[in-house]
């Protein structure tokens, strides 16, 4: 099961969110490529990138600390937030991202994102509020179940599906396994745990079914409850 230190870009920083609520920012790296440095010399291999401000934006907005953070980094990264259209995904794969994220696009133009996954790296993030999809920034849900949407992308060639429990999201009250795995069913493709991951117990959790490709850890390192260094 792979692990994706997590870091949420706001205005050129890295923060963390409390259910995915842009006003609950809290700042933890003034430099965020410092910080994705440390990542990898935890020996994370994957490091899992969100432009907060693109998301809720439409388009990408913490392009200068992306290229910084690439440029000073090793591990693979993965980015989401605001990629809406085939020359973003070029851009960001040009500038040497190993494969963005399509999230609300996911819902709007499904097709759109089979047609990316047959030409790039892609993965689909599939965010839920009380089980159905969460699009925008999560500031809207849809009438769509998340079970539905991950049902859309089977055998599609998305490489994974993240899915978030956005009630949970920064929350550490423990990662929704059952969520998780609802989606890995429905999609029968690699899916990555995200939301509310507290301690070890949730990563011994989602590896004992043997059916989670990865989880997500964000709050849970930066406040100190899990200790990246030994589950890496």
């Amino acid at each position: 099961m792979t692990i994706f230190p997590a870091i949420d870009l706001k205005d050129g920083k890295a923060v963390r969110l409390t259910k995915g609520l842009m006003d609950t920012a809290k700042i933890y790296a003034d430099e965020p490529w410092k910080q994705v440095k440390i990542f990898e010399e935890l020996g994370a291999e994957w490091v899992h990138l969100v432009d907060l401000n693109g998301a809720f934006a439409g388009e990408p907005v913490n392009h200068a600390e992306i290229v910084k953070i690439r440029e000073n980094c090793n591990v693979k990264l993965e980015l989401g937030g605001g990629i809406r259209d085939e020359a973003t995904i070029k851009k960001y794969l040009d500038m040497g991202i190993d494969r963005v994220i399509l999230g609300s696009i996911a819902v709007k133009d499904p097709q759109f994102v089979k047609d990316m996954a047959a030409k790039y790296p892609v993965v689909v993030g599939i965010d839920a509020i009380d089980g159905y999809v969460a699009v925008e920034g999560w500031g809207e849900v849809s009438s769509m179940k998340a079970t539905d949407l991950a049902k859309e992308f089977a055998a599609s060639g998305v490489e994974a599906i993240i899915c978030t429990d956005v009630g949970r999201d920064g929350m550490l009250t423990g990662v929704n396994v059952e969520f998780t795995l609802d989606i890995a069913r429905a999609s029968g493709i690699e899916t990555i745990a995200s939301g509310g991951v507290k301690d070890e117990s949730d990563i011994d959790a989602l590896k004992a079914t043997n059916e989670v490709g990865g989880v997500i850890i964000g709050k849970a390192y930066y406040e100190g409850t899990l200790d990246l260094k030994n589950i890496l």
